[in-house]
């Protein structure tokens, strides 16, 4: 079905989008400071996509595409980086509203030192592997800047408690992308370690893409803060 990708990139988004008007979470009055952070994310990982096809580290299945490419890239990949950071600031939002109290909070630095310290661990012995290189080498640059370069901004323990929950629709909706598959992965390039289908390194993908989403986020909401005051 030539519609596949396309349909899963508008089902991520559905319910977010649907549920944006909640008087609770008032998301929608956010959009001023949610989009262009998707935005200046996106370009950056389209410029990541768009090298990784060019090295075949990853490849689309054209059975499950509409057909359209744009720079080398199918029209629905573009869209997975509108849809999917889109429901997972939803949720950072949404738990923020719902669970103020937080009881990570005492816990994040820890926790940033841990996923530094893998970081460190997994490229030392995943250096020639391109998927692996750059995934764990733009998390350690993008987490050590916030941690401990621009510390203005203290959201880290809301970031990992959305990223826990983010993992409910990851398997989903990467499970499907991998086990049909839509996405294929050359393993040359990575470490040959999946969690069903799914490659390791997807997972710290996911993390990144959300830290760099949910960081200008915050500085955006931050400084559109300021300037009304």
């Amino acid at each position: 079905m030539n519609y596949t990708y396309l349909l899963i990139n508008i089902a991520v988004i559905f319910f977010p989008l649907a549920l944006s008007f909640d008087k609770k979470v008032h998301f929608f009055s956010k959009w001023k400071f949610v989009w262009p952070s998707i935005l200046i994310t996106g370009l950056v990982f389209l410029i990541w996509d768009i090298l990784f096809t060019k090295l075949k580290v990853w490849s689309f299945n054209p059975d499950y595409l509409i057909g359209i490419n744009l720079m080398g890239l199918p029209l629905e990949e573009m869209l997975f980086f509108l849809t999917v950071p889109y429901a997972c600031v939803f949720i950072y939002e949404c738990l923020n509203a719902y669970f103020p109290k937080n009881s990570l909070q005492k816990y994040s630095l820890a926790l940033s030192n841990l996923f530094l310290g893998l970081c460190v661990a997994i490229l030392f012995f995943g250096y020639n592997r391109w998927y692996t290189l750059i995934n764990f080498g733009f998390l350690f640059m993008v987490l050590a800047y916030v941690e401990y370069v621009n510390v203005e901004f203290r959201f880290m323990y809301k970031f990992y408690r959305a990223c826990l929950v983010s993992l409910i629709p990851f398997y989903i909706v990467n499970g499907f992308l991998t086990s049909i598959p839509v996405v294929l992965y050359n393993d040359q390039q990575n470490l040959g370690f999946r969690v069903g289908t799914i490659p390791f390194e997807d997972h710290f993908y996911l993390m990144g893409l959300l830290l760099m989403n949910i960081y200008l986020y915050e500085v955006f909401k931050s400084k559109g803060g300021k300037s009304q005051a």
